[in-house]
């Protein structure tokens, strides 16, 4: 039999059809790309009294993402107040210190009241970043405290004596190399390393004593690095209130004039688009070795 004859309207219709799946497609991309560069809409607080947020989890390693948080919902009209929700065991002393600075520039600047709720762990740097809160609050079995500053790394001396190996520096100042992990300290390198640490204790404790409303005299004796319960810490005065989280959001929904159940906004997940999958150089699936060699000595507010 001749084979059938389709009419124009088919074509057409498969081309139009292809079209449309191809447009689809493009607008699914790029909305999908849109969307992981700069989040959902549902962390910008839109439309009602809300309580914004930030979850501080791991090591504390950079204060920027936490820091940007803080102002863009400190900025936002219709978030009253902020939570902080912290699980760390705190991490760089000056990435601490620069979160810590933030809150109390945001309850100052923005008139809004910040508060932190203890998960796990809330300890060294994220504990110091907790005393800059209006409030804090913590379950019985949390960790608090640890208040202190250690500054370690390690020495492969031996390992390079082992493999017959020699460190070779040359350099302008008596206390350049100071730290060279490949030999000992000297006792003025001892002398020199140990100021440092007290200067930064001496901080930690004040601006702990500072957030408290105490002086750093009666914060002094609780900073021995050590850490408590949450129902220790109460009595010692570390914490204001033995909570959990959705305590610490009831509570600070309800002095921020929220009645009923609080509106919460987090930031927006900062998604890796397809885009910048396709674009990337791989160094996320495949770090640089040289990068693995580039650890210095640092100082830490860290609980270990």
């Amino acid at each position: 039999m001749p084979p059938r004859r389709r009419s124009a309207w088919f074509y057409i219709g498969i081309i139009a059809g292809s079209l449309a799946a191809v447009f689809l497609l493009v607008t699914g991309m790029v909305w999908f790309t849109m969307r992981s560069m700069t989040g959902s809409s549902a962390g910008l607080g839109l439309g009602s009294d809300s309580i914004a947020v930030i979850d501080i989890s791991g090591a504390i390693l950079s204060p920027e993402t936490i820091d940007s948080q803080l102002r863009k919902f400190g900025d936002d009209s219709s978030v009253k107040a902020i939570l902080l929700h912290i699980n760390s065991p705190g991490g760089g002393a000056a990435a601490s210190q620069e979160i810590y600075h933030e809150v109390l520039r945001v309850r100052q600047e923005s008139h809004k009241k910040v508060v932190a709720s203890i998960e796990s762990v809330g300890a060294s740097g994220a504990y110091y970043i907790a005393s800059a809160c209006d409030r804090i609050y913590a379950n019985d079995a949390s960790v608090v405290g640890s208040i202190g500053v250690i500054m370690e790394w390690t020495n492969y001396g031996d390992l390079l004596r082992w493999a017959k190996l020699k460190n070779v520096v040359i350099h302008a100042g008596e206390l350049k190399d100071a730290g060279d992990p490949s030999r000992d300290l000297t006792p003025k390198e001892e002398i020199y390393f140990q100021s440092l640490v007290d200067n930064m204790y001496t901080q930690f404790v004040h601006d702990v004593a500072t957030g408290r409303h105490t002086t750093d005299d009666k914060i002094r004796p609780l900073a021995t690095g050590q850490v408590w319960t949450g129902q220790q810490s109460l009595p010692l005065g570390l914490i204001d209130k033995v909570g959990g989280y959705r305590v610490a959001l009831t509570e600070t929904a309800k002095e921020a004039g929220i009645s009923g159940e609080p509106n919460v906004v987090r930031p927006a997940k900062n998604k890796r688009g397809l885009f910048a999958l396709l674009a990337d150089d791989g160094e996320d699936l495949f770090p640089n070795p040289g990068q693995m060699l580039n650890k210095a000595p640092g100082f830490y507010f860290m609980w270990k």
